[in-house]
Formats: structure tokens, C-alpha cells, sequence
């Protein structure tokens, strides 16, 4: 035991100490700076992913999913009050515009008629018949008379409705995002409609937009497109031309083109901060900096989008906007991007 303490332990303490001073040695080296005109370059080169502007066409085609739906009926009301002394139609029968329905007299007392005899000053009360109107109310809309509720002799006023008239027809309807009502801020006049298990692709007529349906609460947020839960903004109604054999209920997709361009100045979305009518983008210059150019913006197919004033071709500029989102590049480090 007194060999050990004596020899072996001063002799291990020692090993230990060498062995800490070369790992200071070496560390020390190593976190030394680079000699000047040391010509040692680093491991990894950061460089932000740049695109150049090029021309090519461009359409701006928006899909929305909608469904077939029957057009609402429309109501007759009374114009004149009074009460009903014929009734010219009953449920079920098909009416042109301008078809009678409802015919309604008003009577109205008038005052009685006094005349005074000039010689003996005596007056003469006359009565008379009183004051009568009539008065047809006829279908403001051609189709189907779906409802009736008017009677003869029924007392009515202004304003009642007394019947609605089915036209019959179909309309195809979708619900937009946000997004997808920027870019149809021009609404072409029609679109082309695809119905699962229906007839070949046709295309609808007066294409108009309204306001979004209202999401039922007690099942939750709706869904529009393929955002689960996205909130709709606004809908787009076209109508089902005569001849075309769909029903109510049935899925629809519509394909609206509102403008195609050709030999069209293009960038991709994610270069541009903005996405309609302005917008900004990050050209490269000669020095190799960024500069943050404004643009005016045209159409867009979701991918690349039109500048219509701010760039030329051949210039170059980042492929994604500094500082937004984050996107992959080809050497796996990541950069700032944007989807426009």
C-alpha cells in the first residue's frame, strides 16, 4: 500500500495534468484568428435564392366546388287593398308573365250628393253608389304556381302575399375565400361547370356574385375549398342553360377565367410582398444587394403573377420576400420566403 501511494498515485496525477495541458494547447490553436492572407474559406455560404424575370403567358382560372341548386320561387303580393272577387289560378298551374292571378275591388263610399232649389231654398240629399276599383294582380315570374293562399271574398291589403310562382330553373352556386374573390375582382360573364356523374362540361350564363352563405353554429366553422375551417367571403351564382339535364343537389365544379395574358412580364408569387393591384419585390443589382422595388401587379394563376409596370426582362430579383415565412433551398439551409 505504500508503494502505491508513494509512486503509483504522483505518477497517474502527472499523466492527468499533461494531458490537460495539450487539450489547452490545442483548443487555444484552434480559436486563434486566421493569419492575414489566410486564404481558408468557410464551410457554408449563405445565398438567397434568386429568380430572373422572364415573360410567358399567364391565365387566371379560379376552381371553386359549388352545387346545383333550384331557383328560389317568387312571391306575388297585393298591390291594392280590398277584398278578392276572383281568383284566377290555383297550385300546379303553369303561368306566362303577365298571367292573371288575383283579382281584388275596392269599394269606397262617396259622400251623398246635395243640390238646393234656388226659388224655395229646399236641399235635396242624393245617395250615391260608392266609389268602385279593380284592380288584377298577374305573375311577375313564368313557371309553376307553387303556393295560393287567397280566397274569394277575402279581405286583403297592400303588401300581402297571396302566392309564389316556381320559374322552374336551375342555378349552379360556390362559396369564394378571400383570396379567390382578389382575383376575381372582374367577373367575367359565364363559366365552365363539371358535374360529378353528370353531362359533358357545359358553360353557365350570367355569372353574378352575392354575399357568402351564413355557417350554420351548431356545426361549426364551414369549409371552403381545401382550407379546412377558411371562412367564405363571398358567392358566385351562374345559370343552368336550357337543355342541360342536371338536378338540385348535385356537385358542381366551376372553372372561372377572369383574363389570360401572352408574352406577359412573370415572377413567382413567393418574390412578391402583395398580391393584387401592388406590390413589392426585391430587385438584385449590379453589387449583388436586394433593393426593394415597388410594382404594379396584373393577373395571377396562383403561381407566378403578372407585373404590369416596375420590371423588365432580364432583371433578377429574390425568389422569396426577406423575412417572411421560411422556405428550403437546394443546400438545405433555410431562407426567408413568402407566398405573396
Amino acid at each position: 500500500m505504500g508503494i502505491t501511494r508513494r509512486i503509483i498515485f504522483p505518477a497517474l496525477r502527472i499523466v492527468i495534468w499533461a494531458v490537460i495541458a495539450v487539450t489547452l494547447v490545442v483548443i487555444a490553436f484552434k480559436s486563434a484568428p486566421q493569419a492575414e492572407g489566410d486564404t481558408q474559406t468557410p464551410s457554408a455560404v449563405l445565398s438567397l435564392p434568386q429568380v430572373e424575370v422572364a415573360t410567358g403567358a399567364i391565365t387566371n382560372t379560379v376552381s371553386l366546388t359549388g352545387q346545383i341548386v333550384s331557383d328560389p320561387a317568387s312571391t306575388e303580393k297585393v298591390t291594392q287593398a280590398g277584398k278578392v272577387s276572383a281568383v284566377h289560378a290555383k297550385v300546379g298551374d303553369v303561368v306566362a308573365v303577365g298571367a292573371p292571378l288575383l283579382e281584388v275591388v275596392l269599394e269606397e263610399p262617396r259622400e251623398p250628393l246635395v243640390t238646393t232649389d234656388k226659388e224655395t231654398g229646399e236641399e235635396t240629399v242624393t245617395e250615391r253608389r260608392p266609389k268602385v276599383t279593380r284592380s288584377t294582380m298577374t305573375a311577375t315570374t313564368a313557371g309553376t304556381v307553387a303556393t295560393f293562399t287567397a280566397l274569394k271574398d277575402q279581405e286583403v291589403t297592400v303588401g300581402d302575399t297571396f302566392a309564389s310562382v316556381s320559374p322552374g330553373t336551375l342555378s349552379v352556386t360556390a362559396s369564394m375565400l378571400p383570396e379567390q374573390q382578389f382575383r376575381l375582382l372582374t367577373i367575367p360573364s359565364e363559366a365552365s361547370v363539371t358535374v360529378t356523374g353528370g353531362p359533358a362540361p357545359f358553360l353557365c350564363t350570367a355569372l353574378r356574385m352575392g354575399t357568402a352563405a351564413a355557417a350554420d353554429p351548431a356545426e361549426g366553422a364551414e369549409t371552403t375549398g381545401d382550407v379546412p375551417g377558411a371562412a367564405p367571403s363571398a358567392s358566385i351564382t351562374c345559370a343552368v342553360p336550357a337543355g342541360v339535364t342536371v338536378f338540385a343537389g348535385l356537385a358542381a365544379k366551376l372553372e372561372v377565367t377572369a383574363g389570360a395574358a401572352e408574352d406577359a412580364v412573370l415572377v413567382p408569387i413567393t418574390a412578391v410582398q402583395g398580391s393584387v393591384e401592388s406590390g413589392n419585390v426585391w430587385v438584385v443589382g449590379a453589387d449583388g444587394e436586394p433593393v426593394e422595388t415597388a410594382v404594379k401587379l396584373g393577373i395571377t394563376d396562383g403561381t407566378q403573377v403578372q407585373i404590369v409596370e416596375g420590371l423588365a426582362v432580364g432583371d433578377t430579383v429574390l425568389e422569396f420576400v426577406p423575412g417572411e415565412d421560411v422556405a428550403p433551398v437546394d443546400d438545405g439551409m433555410m431562407y426567408g420566403g413568402s407566398a405573396g
